[in-house]
């Protein structure tokens, strides 16, 4: 009975746990790096901060295509992306303050291969906390399948 008693709280406990957990997946095209920047490494800071204000955990899913390729490239040159010399060094700085979102945050990072091809981002080009999804929409119905609500940035 005590057994039964235990299971019981623990499933309970786990369904209450679950009640905590908000998901959002951010649907990223911008090529802008001031939306960038501001809708995305600052939201997600904020927006983290605001659900643990409320005892709750943020649960972020990116999905990149569009002009957002670049921010998570290791070096645009080997693409088909265009872009300039005072763009390149925005990049750069870009680069350490993403990283530091996906190890302090635990933010999901997709990219879209489909879109990869067309730029010509090969694989070992992207950085190595980002995933190769087969397309864009396959992460985002992922996603949103699993509760995330969606939000886009352009």
């Amino acid at each position: 009975m005590k057994k039964i008693f235990l299971i019981l709280a623990l499933f309970v406990g786990m369904l209450r746990a679950e009640e905590g957990i908000v998901r959002a997946v951010f649907d990223l095209t911008t090529a802008d790096a001031k939306t960038f920047e501001s809708r995305f490494i600052k939201g997600v800071a904020f927006h983290k901060a605001h659900y643990e204000g409320k005892f709750k955990e943020l649960e972020i899913v990116v999905v990149i295509h569009g002009g957002a390729y670049k921010f998570f490239v290791k070096e645009v040159g080997k693409t088909a992306i265009k872009i300039d010399a005072k763009e390149a060094a925005v990049l750069h700085e870009l680069k350490q303050r993403i990283e530091s979102l996906v190890k302090t945050y635990n933010v999901k990072l997709q990219m879209c291969g489909m879109g990869m091809k067309k730029y010509e981002i090969k694989e070992e080009n992207i950085y190595e906390f980002v995933e190769v999804v087969p397309s864009a929409m396959v992460g985002l119905i992922d996603a949103q399948s699993s509760g995330h609500s969606y939000i886009p940035i352009f």
